[in-house]
């Protein structure tokens, strides 16, 4: 039997290391403004043509490299950042792996230009398919200029699954926030066909914050500070009341890193616990710095994913500083004194009148017998007593001798118990008594099982399932996925007829749009007004709903749009038949009913009958699960 092992070529490897690194422009940015950083860079341009599928342009004034040196960059596994195995438990840069130039390199043709400082010229090297096609010195500016261009040109299938130019820079905008709030000591300028899309200073955390998602969100934030022997954990997280329901701003960083951890995520969560609805996500901004020892970021090419040593006592850690500084504000609300509209607070004047000089009796016992007497005695005890409805007494001026007045009460409280003991103890039980201890089990009532009206066959459980007798068994229907699935039936028979029509808003609302949003929203403007929109621009990343659906009927235009626009960033999808159909679905899934939302008989008979007068009624648009069946053999099983 003959061989058949062998070794694969470097350009093989290359493209399948391409698929793990570089997913799309956003990765290509992450990559090179990541090797900036570690290069020293204080000042980093981003500059875009077509969502980076044309051009992927970084401009740093970091340290710069040698003429060997940047052509052994694009070599695989060379890298300037660990040069033993020991290095991988002590990282403190972002890259180590000394792929991503190599793998950019073999998906797209690079052009680069790179001077060290103190030097006369620099280099210039052009790789064609990880190919060096031509190195030359050139006069340059200290720093790296990194030039990427034709994304996956030569890669049809690759380059034919990235989305429309909106939804690409969307990542793109997305990526650049992640690394503009770990990196607060670079300015950074980002830039898309000749429009400046960010450009701001080194700054801090909060500032930051407001520079990239508005002044808003910074006034909102609430400053979370710990330091342990095991993390120091800083940052903000935002006031319950400003919790959201999409397009919650949630970000975790640990040593200069952005990361994805859902058991920290958790921690957070559990501390807004009855404090934000089911439905809502809070605003968080935390940065962890822990010992590069004690955490292994080398598990995923992106290295997005951090394994930590200590995760369940850093939980804890996270979990009571996050309750702390929430406590703390809802317990002491600041008062800023150097605002125009801080209280007034009055100068204490001894001399005035009123209630300052009152004066008071060093004797007054509210509970000793002269006091309690003087309001007179019944049956040991005076109580002052009004009925519900009745008129208060007539009040009475401060200073006065009858200002202050006094409530009895009774002076042996022993008489109030006499003979209670003994009469429990004596007590039989009779039937009465019996029938208050049953009273006490649970009833049904206090279960989340909503008891039909006599004569129906559905009920209602935990105010999301609706249950009902079926052929062979229970069906388990999920009323807000039921009510989608007859909302979009009805939402696309009006919009393929023509016969949606726009509801005009009394009072225009004001939606503001994250960078990224604003791209999406602008590119399927004219999709949203065939389907009973209508939007102006009145501000960069501001918009004004003049009119909305009038099937929408009573729902927030404002949640809605935001649903529309997140959802065709998860999709992707191009604006077409499709896209109209996609906005069905989304306007359908913001006007359905609630889980958790109580429904009377009437309202179930009608949800039931509409859905079950569809052809397709077990599935939603997009493919979920709208009906389950509990078999009789199951139900016969449990038995």
């Amino acid at each position: 039997m003959s061989d058949i092992i062998r070794l694969l070529p470097d350009s093989v490897a290359n493209l399948i290391a391409a698929g793990e690194v570089i997913q799309r422009p956003a990765s290509v940015v992450k990559e090179l403004v990541e090797n900036a950083v570690d290069a020293g860079a204080d000042n980093i341009q981003i500059i875009l043509k077509d969502a980076g599928r044309t051009l992927i342009q970084v401009i740093d004034n970091g340290c710069g490299m040698s003429p060997t040196d940047a052509r052994m960059a694009f070599e695989r596994h060379a890298t300037s950042k660990i040069k033993q195995a020991t290095d991988l438990f002590s990282l403190t840069t972002m890259g180590f792996r000394g792929e991503a130039l190599a793998t950019i390199a073999s998906v797209a043709d690079v052009d680069l230009r790179t001077m060290p400082h103190g030097e006369s010229y620099g280099t210039r090297l052009l790789l064609t398919d990880n190919k060096v096609e031509d190195q030359h010195p050139e006069t340059c500016v200290p720093g790296t200029n990194m030039m990427v261009k034709n994304l996956f040109n030569r890669l049809p299938a690759r380059r034919k699954f990235l989305k429309k130019d909106a939804v690409e820079l969307s990542h793109v905008i997305h990526e650049f926030e992640r690394l503009a709030l770990v990196n607060l000591d670079v300015e950074f300028t980002l830039m898309h066909n000749g429009t400046i899309l960010h450009q701001f200073p080194k700054s801090n955390l909060k500032q930051r914050v407001s520079d990239l998602f508005g002044k808003s969100v910074g006034q909102q934030l609430i400053p979370v500070e710990t330091e342990t022997s095991l993390v120091k954990i800083t940052g903000f997280v935002g006031m319950p009341e400003n919790a959201r329901r999409r397009n919650a701003l949630q970000y975790f960083f640990v040593n200069g890193r952005h990361m994805r951890h859902p058991y920290f995520h958790r921690a957070v969560m559990q501390c807004y616990e009855r404090l934000i609805p089911a439905d809502c996500h809070p605003v968080y901004f935390l940065t962890f710095s822990v010992d590069p020892a004690s955490i292994d970021v080398n598990i995923h090419p992106t290295k997005n994913e951090i394994k930590f040593e200590n995760e369940q006592a850093i939980w804890q850690i996270l979990a009571a500083a996050v309750r702390e500084s929430l406590g703390r504000f809802n317990a002491v609300p600041a008062i800023d004194f150097n605002q125009d509209d801080a209280p007034e607070i009055p100068a204490f004047d001894p001399s005035a009148g009123g209630a300052a000089n009152v004066p008071l009796d060093p004797n007054y016992n509210p509970f000793t017998s002269p006091y309690a007497s003087s309001m007179g005695a019944l049956g040991g005890a005076a109580y002052q007593t009004r009925s519900v409805g009745a008129s208060p007494a007539p009040s009475r001026s401060v200073g006065t001798s009858a200002a202050i007045r006094h409530t009895t009460v009774p002076s042996n409280w022993d008489s109030l118990y006499a003979n209670f003991q003994s009469e429990r103890d004596t007590q039989p039980a009779t039937q009465s008594v019996i029938q208050s201890r049953i009273n006490d089990i649970p009833s049904t009532d206090s279960l989340p099982l909503e008891i039909a009206p006599e004569g129906m066959t559905a009920v209602q459980l935990a105010a999301r399932f609706i249950i009902t007798p079926g052929a062979d068994g229970l069906l388990i229907v999920d009323q807000h996925r039921a009510h989608e699935r007859v909302l979009y039936e009805r939402f696309i028979n009006m919009i393929e007829s023509g016969e949606i029509a726009s509801q005009r808003l009394i009072f225009p609302e004001t939606v503001e749009l994250s960078a990224a949003q604003d791209v999406l929203l602008e590119s399927i403007e004219k999709s949203l007004a065939d389907t009973g929109w209508d939007l102006s621009r009145i501000g960069p990343s501001t918009w004004a709903i003049n009119g909305a659906p009038s099937v929408i009927q009573d729902k927030n235009p404002a949640e809605t749009l935001l649903a529309i626009v997140d959802d065709f960033a998860a999709t992707g999808r191009p604006v077409d038949e499709e896209m109209l159909s996609r906005l069905a679905t989304t306007m359908a899934r913001a006007a359905a009913i609630k889980p958790g939302q109580i429904l009377s008989a009437e309202e179930i008979d009608r949800l039931l009958s509409d859905l079950f007068s569809l052809s397709t009624p077990t599935y939603t648009s997009d493919g979920r699960t709208v009906i389950a069946t509990l078999p009789l053999t199951d139900l016969t099983r449990l038995f």
